[in-house]
Order: C-alpha cells, then structure tokens, then sequence
C-alpha cells in the first residue's frame, strides 16, 4: 500500500538546494517520499526526520544518514540540540494530512467513511474531534469553523451542533455530516464539508500554533544560506508561511532597526507561489492545492 504520494517532490528537493555534506530536516516524514530524495543527495550529511504520528515509524528509512524521532515539529529546536545538531543546511515541511491518514477510516479524518470521530495525528493526544463537539462553547466552535475552515455561516453551524448534542452526543463522522448536510447548498456538498472537518483537525492538533512555533525556530537553526522550503494545502496556512519568509512575522510587515535598515531574516526564492503542473494532478488530485515557497536564510 502507497502511504502517501509526495507532492510537489522535486521542485521541493530543488528548492532545498541540497549540499552532500549538509544537515537537513524533513519536519513532516509521513511516508518518507522526501527524506528518500533527500538522502539520495547526502554523501556525507544528515537528515533528521520528525513525524507526531507512531505509525510513520513503519516507514522508517534504513540508512546511518537518517534519524527519524516521533516528535511534533514545534519542538524542534530543543530535539536538534538534545541530538547535537548546532545548526541546519536546510528545511523541508510538507503540511496537511498525509492519504495514509485520510484512507484509515478509524482515524476519523474522512467525512466520506463513518468511524469515530477521532482526527488526531498523534493517538496519544488527549483531546479528540469528539471532545471538542461535546466540550467547546458555541461561541469557540462559532470561531474555530469561521477562523480555521473560512466557512461563513459558521455561527448557523455551531448553533446547529449545539441543539444536536443536546439530545444526541456526537461522536461518529456520519453523526456530524448528517446534522452539517442542511447548510451545505446544492453542489457543495463536498466543498463544505471538507471545510468542517479542516477546522476540527486543525483544532485538535493545534496545527496553527505548531506551524507558528516551527517557523519562529527556524531562524536560530538555520545556517546563513540554509533553504527552507514548505508546502501548505489551504489559505491560513499559506498566508502565515508566505508572511514569515517575506517579513520574519506573521503579520507581513516589514521591520526596520533603529537604522532604519529592514529586519528580515530570510530572502524569498520564489516571490510568485509554485504549484503542481497538470501532469501531476493528473496522476495524483490530492496535490490540487498544494502551494511551495521557498526562502533562503540571510
């Protein structure tokens, strides 16, 4: 079985430009695609590989180059430093759920397969898409869907969750689509409800706050000229990432010190964002949004 099918895989190991003595770090290893590629350019380099999900450990590479630690990326700086890595050549992070994630039906992340509704990357994490339905204020769900899915009645479909679990506990995937299916419209069925199940996943995996983290790390890891590369699947993400590589923030504006010189800490490669061609969509159409950008660390 085909864990996963790398995206975008080798505009992004381009974009990393990769020095056989370097040390690199693919942040999000899923099934390996990247660090693969990665290893075949090291001679005498190193590759560190996390990855929050214990099943990703079945597809661990064997190779002295390689390390893969089940750890989520936001600690990354600590991990580097534990292993006695002082400094990087490059990072690569491939954002989103992996098909490995989406096809395992107990895992919840699906809306087209009814399971529990569990959503989390890493098992052991205590709080579940189900704990958050039961658990959360309309008002906190209101903003989760309206923030994390871009869905613009957000405050109907909070409402409408609340008057469900007043009499009903919601805790499998069809229980949530059936009660979302009134407010999706005619033809959007599918469209919506991938909104919904963005905004509980991300909530449940903190992967806003982790994103965050990550990037704000890579300045003091990164080695003047190191390469950092990511691909993301939806606006906010994009939007955060495209804002740190051009400012060094996530608001996108641009610092100056008391010289008024500007404050930046990376350069970006590729100012207009690079997507997949149609040769790729063609063979794989979970890559349809997927957008690179790759900056260069000053």
């Amino acid at each position: 079985m085909i864990y996963h099918t790398p995206v975008l895989l080798h505009k992004s190991i381009e974009g990393l430009k990769i020095k056989p003595d370097g040390i690199y770090v693919d942040v999000t290893f899923g099934g390996g695609g990247h660090s693969r590629e990665i290893l075949n350019y090291l001679k005498n380099g190193r590759l560190v590989a996390f990855d929050s999900d214990s099943d990703a450990m079945a597809n661990s590479l064997n190779d002295k180059k390689f390390m893969l630690l089940t750890q989520n990326f936001r600690f990354l700086s600590n991990n580097l430093r534990f292993h006695g890595v002082p400094g990087i050549d490059g990072l690569i992070a491939d954002l989103g759920i992996s098909s490995h994630q989406i096809d395992i039906p107990e895992r919840g992340f699906s809306f087209r397969h009814d399971a529990m509704l569990d959503m989390r990357m890493n098992s052991a994490a205590k709080k579940s898409a189900i704990d958050i339905l039961s658990e959360y204020s309309v008002q906190k769900l209101s903003e989760i869907f309206r923030y994390y899915g871009e869905i613009r009645n957000a405050g109907r479909l909070a409402g409408r969750i609340d008057e469900f679990r007043k009499t009903k506990r919601i805790e499998r995937v069809f229980d949530l689509v059936n009660l979302v299916k009134p407010l999706t419209g005619r033809g959007g069925e599918n469209k919506f409800m991938a909104k919904v199940f963005q905004a509980l996943r991300i909530e449940v995996n903190g992967e806003i706050e982790n994103l965050k983290q990550m990037l704000i790390q890579t300045v003091d890891i990164m080695d003047a000229g190191a390469r950092l590369v990511v691909i993301t699947y939806h606006s906010l993400e994009d939007r955060l990432v495209k804002n740190f590589m051009r400012a060094g923030n996530f608001t996108g504006n641009i610092e100056k010190d008391i010289y008024g010189n500007f404050k930046v800490p990376f350069k970006q490669i590729n100012r207009k964002v690079i997507t997949p061609d149609e040769n790729e969509l063609l063979k794989n159409k979970r890559a349809r949004s997927a957008k690179l950008r790759i900056a260069e660390r000053i």
